[in-house]
């Protein structure tokens, strides 16, 4: 390998020698049939394919050095271009291919030994592709790259396009490297006299193909006059026919524009006489509106009224029962009164007659013993004895009898009397107590009569419901009443519209508009000049494609985008109140 190495080194310091003293003679551009030229890409692709691994795929195995030259473009980014073109190429199919469109690109650009160091300064990614001991690896890839600086000097004008890089035969023609300078001298000036030769023929073959392409752009020419002077006979034609049908456009537009003059007279006596029914109908429904106004505004107050009233009834009746509440436990209290008071007075009564019944006996027993003192003055002692005695045992039954009544009192005889007093005041207090309760009792009917006067409020209430029932309806007839009204504003509003179309909207001439009044399209012979029959003006065929039916015509008819749009809200609008 050492060997191999040497022996491309020496081919290639010869090649490029060769390469730089004869286009250095000839003194011009070198292009790719030079055959130098051509030897030295012979043995730049031999030396890159020296050592380069084989890469086994399913057709066989294959050597190509463009995946190492494809590496390139990471290392250097200014090399995107002549690798991202070699790839690109419809022509060439091969990596051998795109690795020779490769090389002669990168001469023309004279970055060869520019690209050549960056690769070879990382001989790690070389690694991949070469085996050791290969020239890319080894001392002599680095002079190489010193040679191949030299060919900077050299300017290449090289064409990828025509040649056919993926067959060409790489076979080294020795004669070039054995040949003497004089013969060399010859040689040159030959080829220099058959490069000139060879210029003179490529621009006569210039100039008749020139010459082929005016004669063939003449033909067209021709061919284009004669159409365009068809296609003019037949415009003209066509604009014959169109002013024959404008003629008999205008004449129809005028039977057309008496006839809707007729329809307008029409429909403004129609729109009169509609107009007065309407105004009529209006001050009808105004002043029903007005009286059912009064009528719903009186029965809200009356129902205000009411509320307050029943809201005033119904805090009297709750006043009411805490009275009778509070006058039930009086009476029972009075009741229970009363009932110690009856017990008291039977008490007193029995007292009273047991009094009255030993007083009597003792009236007895004095007569009898009068009797006696009489019959038989001796007994008088006796009997004033036994008087004073019977006096009092009498006055010690008194206080007997006057302690079982009073509990622990000692009164005597006399106080009885004061306790009879007493019982009798006690007993007007009680008559006049009597009285009081009988006249709270007379209260208590009153207010019991009042309190049954409150099941009238059932009455009321449903008075009450009977109203919101009434005032409801009288709601619902008021809406109705607005419905009415509202659906008669539009009508006016309709015949409003009508009558603004039929006076305020001028129906506008044909040669009065020149572009669309929406779109701002001129019109020409494609795009015609439409009418909208809402507002009279004119648009094109696609601004003015929509039907609409109109008050003033019994089918649809033309409308344009804006028209229709406005009549479609005003629609909506009304179905939906």
């Amino acid at each position: 390998m050492s060997i191999e190495r040497s022996n491309l080194l020496s081919m290639m310091k010869l090649s490029i020698k060769v390469l730089i003293q004869s286009s250095l003679s000839l003194g011009r551009t070198l292009d790719s049939e030079y055959p130098p030229l051509q030897q030295f890409f012979v043995v730049l692709e031999s030396c890159l394919k020296h050592g380069l691994k084989v890469k086994k795929s399913f057709i066989g195995q294959s050597k190509s050095i463009w995946g190492p030259l494809e590496m390139v473009e990471k290392l250097c980014p200014e090399s995107t271009d002549i690798t991202t073109s070699a790839r690109d190429l419809p022509s060439l199919k091969t990596g051998l291919g795109r690795g020779r469109a490769w090389l002669h690109l990168a001469l023309m650009q004279k970055k060869l030994a520019d690209y050549m160091k960056a690769l070879l300064d990382h001989k790690d990614l070389l690694s991949e592709f070469y085996e050791p001991g290969s020239l890319m690896l080894e001392d002599e890839g680095t002079v190489i790259v010193g040679l191949l600086v030299g060919l900077n000097v050299i300017d290449a004008n090289l064409c990828i396009k025509g040649e056919d890089l993926d067959s060409q035969v790489a076979v080294i023609d020795f004669s070039l490297y054995l040949k003497d300078t004089a013969n060399t001298e010859t040689e040159s000036k030959m080829t220099a006299i058959l490069d000139q030769k060879h210029y003179i023929e490529e621009l006569n073959r210039n100039l008749s193909g020139t010459v082929t392409d005016l004669q063939a752009k003449m033909d067209s020419l021709e061919k284009t006059n004669n159409k365009l002077v068809d296609e003019l006979t037949a415009a003209t034609d066509r604009i014959n026919s169109l002013c024959e049908e404008q003629h008999t456009l205008k004449q129809e537009n005028e039977v057309i524009l008496q006839s809707s003059q007729r329809k307008e007279e029409v429909t403004l006596q129609d729109s009169q006489v509609e107009l007065e029914t309407y105004k009529q109908s209006r001050q009808g429904l105004d002043e029903m509106y007005n009286v059912v106004w009064t009528q719903y505004k009186e029965e809200k107050r009356i129902r205000q009224e009411l509320e307050r009233e029943l809201e005033l009834q119904v805090g009297l009746k709750q006043e009411m029962e805490v009275a009778m509440r509070l006058l039930e436990k009086d009476t029972h209290e009075k009741q229970d009164t009363l009932a110690a008071l009856r017990l008291q007075l039977d008490q007193v009564k029995t007292l009273n007659l047991q009094m009255f019944h030993k007083a009597q006996v003792s009236k007895q027993t004095q007569r009898c013993l009068s009797c006696l003192e009489i019959q038989n003055p001796t007994l008088s002692r006796d009997t004033h004895t036994s008087c004073v005695s019977l006096q009092d045992s009498q006055r010690e039954a008194v206080k007997n009898c006057y302690c079982s009544v009073e509990g622990s009192s000692s009164v005597p005889r006399l106080g009885l009397e004061t306790d009879l007093c007493s019982e009798k005041e006690q007993r007007q207090s009680l008559q006049r107590a009597l009285q009081r309760e009988q006249d709270n009792s007379t209260e208590l009917r009153t207010q019991l009569q009042q309190l049954q006067g409150l099941h009238m409020l059932k009455d009321l209430k449903q008075e009450k419901t009977k109203l919101q029932q009434r005032c409801e309806q009288q709601e619902q007839a008021l809406q109705e009443m607005g419905l009415h009204l509202s659906q008669s504003k539009l009508k006016m509003e309709d015949f409003k519209e009508v009558n603004k179309a039929l006076k305020g909207h001028a129906w506008l001439k044909d040669d009065e508009a020149t572009e669309c009044k929406h779109c701002q399209k001129e019109f020409s012979i494609s795009r015609r000049k439409h009418h909208c029959r809402n507002c009279g003006d004119i648009y094109c065929n696609t601004c003015s494609a929509n039907e609409l039916a109109l008050p003033s015509y019994p089918r649809p008819v033309r409308v344009c985008d804006i028209c229709h749009s406005l009549l479609l809200q005003r629609s909506s609008s009304t179905g939906a109140s």
